[in-house]
């Protein structure tokens, strides 16, 4: 007798948690019909109705899986077969430590994956309000852009007050406009990152003078106003726009995006620069370079009268400017459970940014998580959950329920958070204390040392998960 093929599993949203969710689900022989409203209905943010469209910066962080949380999710995310890190290491351009995308050939080549995997079907059409009844097993990876009428429909199932902050996106800088007598190329201590040389960013030095005016211009800048209801809507301190930073103290921006440690003018060496703006590498091409960590509200004109003062920037020609959006996510811990779905309707299940995790990878790793839980019950299967030494498993507790603040005894809180290695159970032995040499180990040398046995930890617990000799089964 031959056995029926699983129903569907369907999923709402084709960015970067929904195209991998679909992968994963695709990977364990289940059918998926992944459903995407653009080019019917664009967002805010989005330019394009290609899937895993990058909106944001084209960087996906630090690629050190010794030292870094991120770093350690990458290579988690590689040992369980993702596709987004599958291409991201595809079309990878040089960034130093980090590992930075040429945005339009990443998404094409997600796409392309997505197409052409025989379980995978596309359909371009908004859901508006609440999924049919009829779909038994639905992941909502619609991310911090949700259409409206979604949104509504979820609301009405939580009874929550949508939770929400602003994110902002840099500007994209032409190459060819950049001044390079007065720029010039290095990675911040020269460091050699994944597809890079050492000279993987383009820096634009300024001097005390000039740094003070900037910063003066930034504050005064004509920007972009809320609505009355947004006024109280928070920013993400991972991603705040540049004059927010600069409204924050005069050398804030110095100790943040533009600190210039680590940097030699090639120029004129024996000059220690006050400031250094850095643009990335935005393309295969490296006809276009973003500006590192400039976010912003400043309205368009603004913009290009403000940025052109950077020196070296004063013809510069802009691909793109910066810009604003509304993101909205869920108050995870109290809604969802450890699989991610929602305890008062358990056919709905969440993935991404909308669980409350923040960043590219963070979104991918969840919508891999519950691709891989779906599938699991498409199966018949429980569940098998990460364990939380792992950063996937680590994540996954701050969205379910393991990271909740009580602020004053009143209403407990919950913000959107990038991986980091606070998240992390402590070690249950100490880290080394002394190096290789026997030399004992001092400040913020047993600071890395901690960090690289926690990385180290989660791989290999990472390792045994995925062989199978760790046993995490979601609580029923």
């Amino acid at each position: 007798m031959t056995t029926a093929a699983p129903q569907p599993v369907h999923i709402i949203g084709a960015g970067l948690a929904g195209s991998e969710a679909a992968w994963q689900i695709a990977s364990r022989g289940v059918a998926v019909i992944l459903h995407e409203m653009r080019p019917h209905r664009m967002t805010a943010a989005h330019k394009t109705d290609v899937p895993a469209e990058l909106v944001c910066s084209n960087s996906f962080r630090s690629d050190d899986a010794q030292g870094n949380a991120v770093g350690v999710l990458h290579a988690e995310m590689r040992l369980l077969g993702s596709l987004i890190m599958r291409e991201a290491d595809r079309h990878q351009v040089p960034a130093g430590g980090a590992l930075a995308v040429d945005r339009d050939g990443f998404a094409e080549g997600v796409a392309a994956a997505l197409a052409a995997h025989p379980l995978i079907s596309i359909s371009r059409e908004e859901i508006a309000g609440l999924p049919p009844q009829d779909w038994d097993n639905v992941i909502i990876a619609t991310g911090p852009l949700t259409s409206p009428d979604l949104a509504a429909g979820i609301a009405t199932l939580t009874g929550e007050t949508a939770l929400a902050f602003f994110d902002a996106i840099a500007p994209i800088v032409h190459r060819d406009s950049i001044d390079m007598n007065v720029a010039w190329f290095q990675s911040r201590y020269d460091k050699v990152g994944p597809g890079g040389n050492g000279a993987d960013y383009i820096n634009c030095p300024m001097n005390r003078e000039q740094y003070d005016a900037f910063v003066d211009a930034l504050i005064a800048g004509d920007k972009v106003s809320f609505h009355e209801w947004e006024a109280t809507t928070p920013y993400f301190d991972g991603c705040l726009p540049v004059e927010i930073m600069a409204e924050r103290g005069r050398e804030t921006l110095r100790h943040g995006p533009l600190k210039p440690v680590g940097l030699t003018n090639s120029h004129d060496p024996q000059v220690k620069a006050y400031a250094v703006v850095q643009l990335r590498q935005d393309n295969k091409l490296g006809t276009l370079y973003n500006m590192v960590g400039f976010q912003t509200k400043l309205k368009y004109a603004d913009q290009v009268r403000v940025f052109r003062t950077i020196p070296g920037l004063e013809n510069a020609e802009f691909a793109r400017l910066g810009g604003l959006h509304r993101n909205t996510f869920l108050n995870s811990p109290q809604l969802l459970d450890g699989t991610l779905r929602l305890g008062t309707q358990p056919r709905l299940r969440f993935a991404g940014q909308i669980t409350g995790c923040e960043g590219y990878v963070e979104s991918a790793a969840i919508g891999l998580l519950a691709g891989r839980f779906a599938a699991a019950e498409r199966h018949g299967e429980t569940p098998a959950l990460p364990p939380p030494t792992t950063a996937h498993g680590a994540l996954l507790g701050h969205i379910t329920g393991g990271h909740i603040v009580t602020i004053d005894a009143g209403p407990r809180s919950f913000q959107p958070m990038n991986v980091n290695f606070g998240l992390f159970p402590p070690l249950t032995q100490a880290p080394p204390t002394r190096d290789a040499e026997g030399k004992r180990l001092k400040g913020p040398q047993k600071t890395v040392a901690r960090k690289n046995e926690l990385a180290r930890r989660a791989l290999a617990d990472m390792e045994r998960w995925i062989a199978g000799d760790i046993a995490v089964v979601a609580a029923e």
